[in-house]
């Protein structure tokens, strides 16, 4: 399940792209909403939601299987 970003609150950094190890987001410019290309390649390790400056601008949809083993990051200070 691909990452999904709210384009009304993205503010276009390129952040996410940069950090995706899989090059989900390939084809995306800065400046731009980036599109995820490669859905499919997503592994959920929620680098592009941990670097987003905008709490809420991206969140993965995990899949059922990796939702048993899945658990929130606790917040640092």
């Amino acid at each position: 399940m691909p990452p999904v970003i709210d384009s009304e609150t993205c503010i276009k950094c390129s952040k996410c792209v940069e950090i995706c190890s899989e090059d989900v987001f390939y084809g995306s410019k800065k400046g731009e909403v980036p599109t995820v290309t490669y859905p499919r390649e997503c592994v959920h390790f929620n680098g592009c939601v941990s670097v987003c400056p905008v709490p809420g601008a991206i969140r993965l949809r995990i899949p059922l299987p990796m939702q048993l083993v899945y658990r929130e990051a606790e917040p640092t200070s």
